[in-house]
């Protein structure tokens, strides 16, 4: 008998749900969280302070990660089921952004007064340097990432 071939070793160009998770919290807690502990003493945050004002980026990137494996990232991953290749094309990652923002905003608002334009540039920025960064360097200091599914085991 001829058993079938094994799948252990294949490789994966396209991210599986375990490896968007992974990624999504690891750029988030090494490029989100860092650039959020530099950026945030210099957002228009009116007369918060600053503690404060940590408070609610930090709050942001918590919240980011948290809504997002509960609920955007299993919703883009059954969407991209829809699709041919299984995948999004790498400039709608950037906009998928403005719907991520506006909840987490609404959700961010609905504890606290949240300066609006603090929140745009803290997620907007945030959001750039991420896609940048899964983009770009990600790719080039995990080499086998993107066969992996996405995965970093």
């Amino acid at each position: 008998m001829v058993s079938p071939p094994s799948t252990e070793g294949v490789l994966r160009m396209t991210p599986t749900l375990l490896g968007r998770i992974q990624s999504r919290l690891f750029l988030l807690l090494v490029f989100g969280l860092t650039w959020t502990i530099v950026v945030t003493p210099f957002l228009p945050a009116g007369d918060m302070a600053l503690t404060d004002v940590y408070a609610l980026t930090i709050s942001a990137i918590v919240l980011t990660g948290i809504v997002g494996v509960i609920i955007w990232e299993p919703l883009y991953h059954l969407l991209q089921q829809l699709r041919w290749e299984k995948d999004w094309p790498t400039s709608l990652g950037l906009v998928l952004g403005l719907p991520e923002g506006l909840l987490i905003y609404t959700l961010l608002a609905g504890e606290q007064t949240v300066p609006a334009l603090a929140f745009i540039l803290h997620f907007s920025s945030t959001w750039i340097l991420l896609w940048f960064a899964a983009a770009g360097p990600l790719r080039v200091l995990f080499l086998r990432w993107r066969y992996r599914g996405g995965r970093f085991d």
